[in-house]
């Protein structure tokens, strides 16, 4: 008998040791650091597809995958995140199986088939420039107030000489097209304009002493040239992730 026990204490000592050996697994998604590779962030880095919450998640292309968001929406289908991001409320899962929800004014992108979506005034927009500074075309909501007279008109033709004028203000909506910049150094938007280029240039000492000797028209010209120029002088790598 004791002869028995005694097997059977060495075989749960060994089984003990054997539990404690395994690997921790890292969460669903997420593959632990010692896996992962970097590649360049250039116009051939692809994102890992899904919805960031904030610029973080982007330099760590480490979004929220398109599984783990709770919607009747096929995954598979083309519009899935228009469609998904018409609701005030997006509703998701993290790795640990709890439920959030954000605000899809609180959201600051998405990544479709590889390629960046940033959100400026509401409006998802693709970044069609990657690197240092990103460039992209977004649309932008401006508000414009117009003010009317109702008295200048043929039926009050001298109102306006005994009484100072009444105008009514009116207030609408419109769209435009903008041009803006991205600095991938501090996730930073800005208008595309010089002086815009300019505070971008200031973490390579060299070009932006060359860009800031430039007249105002030339600096206009050279826009492109000296991000090109930016990106090339300093890389970005991120994470790749499956």
């Amino acid at each position: 008998m004791r002869k028995l026990v005694g097997v059977a204490g060495l075989w749960m000592l060994i089984m003990g040791f054997s539990v404690q050996a395994q690997p921790r697994v890292a969460p669903l998604g997420h593959e632990r650091d010692d896996t992962l590779r970097t590649a360049e962030l250039d116009r051939d880095f692809r994102f890992k597809d899904g919805i960031f919450l904030n610029f973080d998640q982007v330099k760590a292309n480490d979004p929220i995958p398109k599984a783990y968001i709770v919607t009747i929406v096929p995954l598979n289908d083309q519009a899935f995140y228009d469609k998904v991001l018409s609701h005030d409320i997006i509703t998701y899962y993290d790795d640990q199986g709890y439920r959030h929800q954000v605000k899809r004014d609180n959201i600051w992108g998405y990544s479709r088939n590889g390629i960046l979506y940033v959100q400026v005034d509401g409006h998802f927009n693709r970044i069609t420039i990657v690197g240092g500074i990103c460039h992209f075309v977004g649309t932008r909501t401006v508000l414009d107030t117009r003010y009317y007279n109702p008295y200048n008109s043929f039926y009050y033709p001298a109102y306006g000489y005994y009484y100072p004028p009444a105008y009514t203000a009116t207030t609408y909506e419109r769209t435009e097209m903008r041009q803006f910049i991205l600095d991938f150094e501090t996730g930073k938007i800005m208008e595309y304009t010089n002086q815009s280029v300019e505070v971008a240039l200031m973490r390579d000492p060299e070009l932006y002493d060359e860009y800031v000797r430039l007249g105002p028209t030339k600096k206009k010209q050279m826009r492109f040239m000296y991000i090109r120029k930016f990106n090339e002088r300093n890389p970005v790598y991120l994470p790749v992730r499956e």
